[in-house]
């Protein structure tokens, strides 16, 4: 009985941490694969996308790969682009209109747009309120 309790608490303790997969393909089979049949994977979209960019996809990740070769950043304005299996585990500054955005890019990234994951919009602050913009305010003299 002693063994049996043993082997039931390893086996709560030991948890495995599941393996990353899209559409049933790992990512080490996903990296095999050329652009044109990965674009077979995707939503019809993402796939015509994909499908019609086919050589500014290969051009960008030669880029990053001599980008790579040379320790540089790897920089783009190009948010449209879709990433690719063969764009995964480097880091990319996307460009946000001003600024460039650092993004690390993982499986779960497969299928999407680079510009998703650098918001152009921030977030409203609201600080408070002018001389004029309420009535208690208008009476308050302007220095």
């Amino acid at each position: 009985m002693e063994t049996e309790e043993n082997k039931m608490e390893e086996e709560k303790t030991s948890f495995k941490k599941k393996e990353f997969t899209y559409r049933g393909k790992t990512i080490e089979e996903l990296k095999k694969m050329e652009i044109r049949e990965f674009a077979t994977l995707l939503k019809s979209n993402e796939k015509r996308t994909v499908l019609r960019q086919t050589d500014e996809i290969q051009k960008f990740i030669s880029r990053c790969n001599k980008k790579t070769q040379e320790k540089k950043p790897i920089k783009t304005h190009s948010r449209y682009l879709i990433i690719v299996p063969q764009l995964i585990g480097l880091r990319i500054l996307i460009h946000k209109g001003n600024t460039f955005v650092p993004l690390e890019i993982t499986g779960e990234m497969l299928g999407h747009r680079l510009g998703e994951f650098a918001a152009t919009r921030a977030k409203v602050k609201h600080g408070a309120a002018g001389v004029g913009a309420t009535r208690g305010s208008a009476s308050l003299s302007v220095k």
